[in-house]
């Protein structure tokens, strides 16, 4: 895995199926961002049977086949579309058009699984809903920053556990590098990319609905500016926000393109989440200086000081968890309100966000 570029993270982990071969068949379309490699990776490790491959770029189409060598790629959407023996379909689109291929996918009587973030305007919100509701299929969504990450997963257990009492705020840094050369032209498009908040802001508020235990939240203040990429107008490099979750529960979090070439990772990411007996800090891709590796979780509570090293130790229970859901139409792995309030809320946050201008640097 490349550690360099976060568009080309792609997490591998140990194969745990929860199903037979050919039980839960899945294709993967749309080809736009490098998380459709972890998407797949982590379907295929929990049993799920990938089947077709389909991108309207021949290029795209060759490399994941040299990934995913037993694919057929398909001549068209509507073979995969069409195919009754498909149960899900896995898609990395651009932003802007995720939702559209969605509803397709779903008005086809399959479920729905798109890389993050899975809308760029509150209408794209309105119509997945509706169209989950007359459908009965998922709009499922790849928040990897907490499902792709293990020491996110075993947070999540440990708050449930109690072990830091009712956790009451949730703060995160989402940093990233740019590698402008490698990036599409749509990723600089403020209309197609969304802009930062709906972008990589989703997996931070994704995060502090499930952290917190909030079904909705309030966004209280947000902000956008472009300090230091002149050369690309439409794009953000920082943006952050600020939220109330509907149980008293409160959030920041930051995220930027601003990442400085000698780190040894495309992004210092971490979540600290403080309860009303101890606290959780995550150092999930780096411990800086310390650990070139990344899955450290630190926990403080009324029993002492603790420092858990679990990088190929929890696993990625989502995927299997998410299989089981769309066989046995459960909510498991993500309730669908859920995944729809986090993309909600990033749109919101957007929308509403104060654009900095250079008067105010």
């Amino acid at each position: 895995m490349d550690r360099s570029n976060g568009m080309l993270y792609a997490p591998v982990g140990k194969a745990q199926p929860v199903c037979k071969p050919g039980d839960f068949v899945f294709a993967a379309m749309s080809l736009e961002h490098g998380h459709i490699y972890g998407m797949c990776n982590g379907l295929i490790e929990a049993g799920a049977t990938l089947k077709w491959v389909y991108d309207s770029d021949p290029a795209k189409v060759a490399a994941f086949l040299e990934t995913y060598p037993g694919v057929t790629a398909a001549s068209s959407e509507a073979q995969v579309l069409e195919d009754a023996e498909v149960h899900l379909v896995a898609a990395a689109a651009i932003p802007s058009e995720r939702c559209e291929l969605g509803l397709k996918v779903m008005s086809h009587g399959k479920d729905y699984f798109t890389d993050k973030t899975p809308f760029t305007t509150l209408e794209q919100v309105s119509s997945a809903r509706a169209k989950a509701a007359e459908t009965g299929r998922k709009y499922m969504v790849y928040y990897s920053e907490r499902l792709h990450v293990e020491s996110a997963v075993h947070a999540g257990r440990l708050i449930q556990d109690g072990v830091i009492g009712r956790a009451v705020q949730v703060m995160g840094t989402g940093p990233h590098r740019l590698n402008a050369p490698s990036r599409p032209d749509w990723f600089f498009r403020h209309q197609q990319y969304g802009g930062i908040l709906c972008d990589i802001g989703s997996h931070q508020i994704e995060q502090f609905l499930f952290f917190a235990g909030c079904r909705d939240a309030k966004v209280l203040s947000s902000k956008v500016g472009n300090y230091a990429n002149p050369a690309y107008p439409e794009l953000e490099d920082f943006g952050d926000a600020t939220l109330l979750g509907d149980n008293g529960a409160t959030n920041y979090f930051r995220v930027d393109w601003l990442t400085p070439g000698g780190l040894g990772t495309w992004g210092d990411g971490r979540t600290v989440i403080l309860g009303t007996d101890g606290y959780i800090e995550l150092r999930k891709y780096i411990d800086i200086a310390r650990h070139p590796q990344g899955d450290h979780l630190y926990l403080v509570n009324g029993e002492g000081e603790f420092h858990m090293e679990l990088q190929g130790k929890v696993g990625y229970p989502f995927f299997g968890e998410l299989i089981l859901d769309c066989l046995e139409r459960t909510e498991f792995a993500m309730s669908q309100e859920h995944a729809f309030k986090a993309g909600e809320l990033c749109v919101i946050a957007q929308n509403e966000a104060v654009r900095i201008q250079e008067n105010h640097i």
